[in-house]
């Protein structure tokens, strides 16, 4: 992928659709909101990369507990640092449209939830995902054996081969368990 204004002739609004969930109106209205947090003198670089802290001021994101690492996940800028350019704000979209499937979602929702980038939920990425469910006001955390529990009842219902951690397949299992996982890890355009 990688086009701006000047390059999303209908070629490559036709790959973009054939490589995404969303259609050529989708692609079209996801290009202007990326455009808009393009500075005006970087307008004619296709390659143009928009920071984590400006993307995280998206409405769809500035309320989400998962905003980090959600522009974490889908940045493939070499620094790591969240910043999107056009196919991965793209990606981006794809991932959290009606349209894509279980699959696609469940695979994106683990990386998210997967703290520290292992490839397993362990019990500090669950007490992690927990603190962002749950908010950690004093009000809303729990207490440390209330966290202890809560995190013994996952494992014990998601880690189907009993090593202490929930690796992906395990956790599409659970997911797919859990009809209305597709219709809140959306985002609509």
């Amino acid at each position: 992928m990688g086009a701006t204004a000047s390059q999303l002739d209908t070629g490559k609004l036709s790959e973009y659709e054939e490589l995404t969930f969303l259609t050529k109106q989708e692609i079209l209205l996801a290009y202007k909101r990326f455009d808009k947090l393009v500075p005006k003198e970087e307008k004619n670089r296709i390659d143009y990369r928009v920071r984590m802290e400006d993307i995280l001021e998206l409405p769809e994101l500035k309320f989400n507990p998962f905003k980090e690492r959600i522009c974490k996940v889908f940045s493939t800028s070499d620094k790591k640092d969240g910043s999107l350019d056009f196919d991965d704000f793209l990606d981006f979209l794809s991932a959290f449209s009606e349209s894509a499937t279980l699959e696609i979602k469940s695979h994106y929702a683990f990386h998210i939830f997967d703290f520290e980038d292992d490839g397993t939920l362990g019990r500090q990425d669950l007490k992690q995902l927990v603190n962002c469910l749950t908010g950690k006001a004093d009000k809303t955390s729990l207490t440390a054996d209330e966290m202890k529990q809560l995190i013994n009842n996952i494992l014990a219902e998601s880690d189907i081969d009993k090593d202490g951690t929930v690796n992906l397949s395990e956790f599409q299992h659970v997911i797919s368990r859990s009809p209305d996982f597709v219709s809140s890890f959306k985002i609509v355009l």
